[in-house]
C-alpha cells in the first residue's frame, strides 16, 4: 500500500476490493490492477478490469505480489498473461550514521518539481513519449520533497522522496548518462534522507538492475518484498 500511496494514479476505481488505476498509460504501477482481497467472483473481477482498461486503450496489467489474490497469478498465467518486471522492494529499517552526515555535495530540495528536475528525470525514464505531464501529475498528486544535483543549473542527478508517516518513500532516482559514476546519485539519496528525517526508508528497483541494487545496498538497503506483472 506503501507504494500505491506514493505513486498515485489520478483515476481510481474500486472494484470488489480491488483499486483499477489509470493514469494516462505512464508507468505500470500507476496504469494497473492493485490486487488486495478476495474478489467475490474472480473470473468477473479480471473481466471487469479488462473492461475498464479497454474503455482507456490500454493493455490491462496486474500487480501481482505479496498480498494479492489468492489463485490470481496462476488464473492470469492460464489466460495468456505475460509476467513482466520482477520487482524489488528494498528498504533500510534505519539509516546508518554516515549516510546521515553532511553532504560533500549541495544537492537542491525543493516542495514541487521545477523544469530541470523533470527534465533530467524524463531525460532517463521518458519511456512513455509524450506522457510528462501525466508524469508531473502523478508526482505531485501527494506531499514530496525533490532533489537534484546541478552543475551550470542543469540538474545531473535528481530523486524524489515521499513522507510516509515513520518511513520515506524514494523514487524517480535517475542520473543522466554523461553524469554516471560520480556518486551523484548516493549525494542525492543522502541529502533527501537527512532532510527527511525518518527513521526507515524503502525503495523500488527492477530486479535485473544490479548497479542500482549494489547502491542501495551500500546505503543500507536490503530486499525486503518483490512483486511483478502481468500483462496481456
Amino acid at each position: 500500500m506503501l507504494v500505491h500511496e506514493a505513486w498515485p494514479a489520478y483515476e481510481q476505481r474500486v472494484y470488489d476490493g480491488w483499486v483499477l488505476r489509470y493514469a494516462g498509460g505512464v508507468t505500470k504501477r500507476a496504469n494497473s490492477v492493485l490486487t488486495l482481497g478476495r474478489p467475490a467472483d474472480l473470473a468477473g473481477a479480471i473481466e471487469a478490469a479488462e473492461g475498464f482498461y479497454r474503455e482507456r486503450g490500454q493493455r490491462c496489467v496486474f500487480t501481482v505480489g505479496l498480498g494479492a489474490t489468492s489463485g490470481l497469478d496462476e488464473e492470469l498465467e492460464a489466460r495468456g498473461y505475460e509476467l513482466v518486471d520482477p520487482t524489488f522492494v528494498m528498504a533500510a529499517g534505519s539509516f546508518r550514521p554516515d549516510v546521515l552526515e553532511g553532504a560533500e555535495l549541495e544537492v537542491r530540495i525543493e516542495g514541487r518539481p521545477w523544469p530541470g528536475w523533470l527534465e533530467a528525470w524524463w531525460a532517463v525514464d521518458g519511456r512513455y513519449g509524450s506522457g510528462l505531464e501525466d508524469a508531473e501529475r502523478i508526482c505531485t498528486g501527494v506531499p514530496a520533497w525533490y532533489g537534484a544535483y546541478e552543475e551550470d543549473g542543469v540538474a545531473l542527478a535528481v530523486g524524489r522522496a515521499v513522507p510516509q508517516g515513520d518511513t520515506l518513500g524514494i523514487y524517480c532516482m535517475a542520473t543522466r548518462p554523461e553524469a554516471r559514476r560520480r556518486g551523484l546519485a548516493r549525494a542525492v539519496l543522502r541529502a533527501l534522507a537527512r532532510h527527511a528525517g525518518t527513521a526507515s526508508a524503502y525503495l523500488v528497483t527492477t530486479a535485473p538492475n544490479q548497479a542500482a541494487q549494489a547502491l542501495y545496498r551500500g546505503e543500507g538497503f536490503e530486499i525486503a518484498g518483490r512483486y511483478h506483472y502481468r500483462v496481456r
